[in-house]
């Protein structure tokens, strides 16, 4: 992969486009993949043209070779090309139209039936099933697996949106899939060919300065930093006609009012309904 490495400037490029003028970080090690991953923008907006056939069986197979933790492989994935599916998913995710635009739609599956049969079939109970460590750590490996799945499909030319607007309804959700007890649609994915004019820039994030901590975390800067991305994203925002300008002002719209969580405030009382016992 190294031999396929691009030109230095490209690297260059890639660094200032990531973090802006000011906070372009050392350079290091490339290579394509890391030029893809770099490259990576969240994509509303989708041509018909189906993906290649065997497409999904490649994401999947890159989604399933992430890492899981003790192999308990807690993934599912849920494929739908079916528009009248995407057009309830839509309305769940508040009216996001790309839903219905994109070919291809995923729903990622924390799905721990898959292992409350095995429970049965064996006659063992499993005593740590209830418990909130097993729960983050399903999702966890559903989240790993899902990446995996973007950076193939970003790879070979296609645009991905990530849709957490699933957790909006969660039991709706699982209906229409006829999910069973104790599986959770954690987010969706659209996967596509991005129509004209949809792909944007690639979006400023937080300088590593940040971030990146060494042996001790140290925030002395944290204000300054934050200062310096709130100027970056304002230059950002000014150019795209976004409402929210500042990286700050962003923070505060969607963790101030209760309403931005979008019925999500009551995932408890949903999780329950989905069989989910969370100790």
């Amino acid at each position: 992969m190294d031999s396929l490495a691009p030109a230095p400037d490209s690297q260059k490029d890639a660094l200032q486009r990531r973090y802006g003028a000011t906070g372009v970080p050392l350079s290091g090690p490339w290579n394509e993949v890391i030029a893809t991953m770099l490259d990576h923008r969240s994509v509303r907006g989708y041509k018909p043209d189906p993906v290649p056939p065997g497409t999904l069986e490649t994401m999947i197979a890159a989604a399933q070779s992430a890492a899981t933790s003790s192999n308990m492989q807690w993934t599912s994935v849920i494929a739908t090309t079916d528009p009248a599916k995407k057009k309830v998913l839509a309305e769940i995710a508040g009216g996001q139209k790309h839903i219905e635009q994109c070919p291809l739609y995923l729903c990622w599956v924390a799905d721990m039936n898959r292992h409350v049969t095995i429970s049965a079939a064996e006659q063992v109970e499993f005593h740590t099933m209830p418990w909130l460590e097993t729960f983050m750590v399903a999702c966890i490996d559903v989240a790993l697996a899902a990446q995996n799945a973007v950076v193939a499909a970003e790879s070979l030319g296609l645009s991905t949106v990530y849709i957490g607007a699933m957790r909006n309804d969660p039991v709706r959700v699982a209906e229409l899939f006829d999910l069973p007890k104790q599986s959770f649609v954690v987010f969706g994915l659209c996967v596509g060919y991005a129509a004209e004019k949809s792909v944007g820039e690639v979006k400023p994030r937080l300088s590593q300065a940040a971030i990146l901590h060494h042996e001790k975390y140290d925030n002395s800067a944290a204000h300054a930093e934050r200062l310096a991305h709130d100027e970056e994203m304002m230059r950002f925002s000014a150019r795209h006609e976004l409402q929210a300008g500042t990286w700050t002002q962003r923070v505060l719209n969607r963790l101030g009012p209760l309403k931005s969580m979008q019925g999500r405030e009551r995932m408890r009382a949903a999780l329950a309904k989905l069989g989910f016992e969370i100790r």
